[in-house]
């Protein structure tokens, strides 16, 4: 049972942002903050996913807002903080979860066009829009970060070149946004998942290197796919006053895989 006492760090009034908002992880953990009264700002690229999202939220008794944009776009990692701060108050609790899948190509593999987009989408714009909330959180005293890491994250066998290296480096991001701000109110945190239902999928190069090196290791260490819900519910936890001694983890939320 998620208590009252889960809802978040800080005033109530203040906002939850969450990207990646329109389906999967990011629509499940905007619904439950929803649903516990908090306000959520709604953000992703797809817009009829995130209306849907904004009028779940709202029927599962909350404040709720959407914004449709490309987080690549600075101006419009601008507008969210705008958005939330004009509307709820000020940022309590952002949720970096916005992300692109790699072809899990191998380094030789790569093209540019494959690894800029997916450094912008996974690592560069939730650095921005950290950057861009910190000062209001620094303001208020108190805030918390979540990001959306991976599995990818913990190894090298989970995802192609590119993939990996953007989730490593979230979770570099995390470690040292904890120990920077952690003096000031600020926690961050991360949740590293295994195979989860969603929208992301992967299209692989036929007869490609890394598909047939890393779709193995894949096969054989992940467990049974989760649900977003099931990751939501982590989230929301190191989002609340239960989690106030959590600070810069990286926690697998896998079926056991990082075990293997």
């Amino acid at each position: 049972m998620v208590t009252s006492r889960a809802a978040g760090t800080g005033p109530a009034a203040r906002g939850v942002v969450v990207t990646g908002a329109a389906s999967g992880i990011g629509r499940a953990t905007a619904l439950r903050f929803a649903a516990l009264g908090r306000p959520v700002l709604a953000v992703d690229i797809d817009p009829e996913g995130t209306d849907r999202t904004v009028a779940g939220a709202r029927r599962a008794g909350g404040r709720a807002a959407g914004l449709c944009g490309d987080l690549t776009d600075p101006a419009v990692v601008s507008e969210v903080v705008d958005r939330a701060v004009s509307e709820f108050g000020g940022i309590g609790v952002l949720v970096n979860n916005a992300g692109v899948m790699d072809r899990m190509s191998a380094v030789h593999e790569t093209e540019d066009a494959e690894w800029d987009r997916v450094m912008a989408v996974d690592l560069t714009a939730p650095f921005r829009l950290t950057r861009a909330a910190l000062p209001h959180m620094l303001e208020a005293g108190s805030g918390v970060l979540v990001f959306t890491g991976s599995e990818a994250g913990l190894r090298g066998g989970a995802a192609g070149a590119a993939y990996t290296a953007a989730k490593h480096g979230v979770a570099g991001l995390v470690r040292n946004l904890a120990v920077t701000y952690r003096s000031r109110g600020i926690r961050a945190n991360a949740v590293a998942p295994g195979p989860v239902r969603t929208g992301m999928r992967v299209s692989p190069r036929p007869g490609a290197d890394g598909p047939s090196v890393v779709g193995p290791l894949v096969a054989a260490g992940s467990g049974r796919l989760g649900d977003p819900e099931e990751l939501a519910a982590v989230i929301v936890f190191l989002a609340s006053d239960e989690a106030s001694f959590i600070n810069g983890a990286v926690l697998p939320v896998d079926d056991g895989w990082s075990a293997v």
